[in-house]
């Protein structure tokens, strides 16, 4: 009976390790840094040459 407790507790400590991983993933992708929206390259449009 001792062996199947520890065989059930095993099971779920991972698999509460295995989902707290996961969403610690999914936390991380998701995480994006501040970037400003300004374009590399402009196209002047027609009437707004110099």
């Amino acid at each position: 009976m001792s062996r199947l407790l520890a065989a059930a507790l095993t099971v779920v400590a991972a698999a509460a390790l295995a989902v707290g991983a996961a969403l610690g993933i999914v936390a991380l992708l998701d995480a994006r840094p501040d970037q400003p929206n300004t374009p590399l390259i402009t196209y002047e449009q027609a009437g707004q040459g110099s």
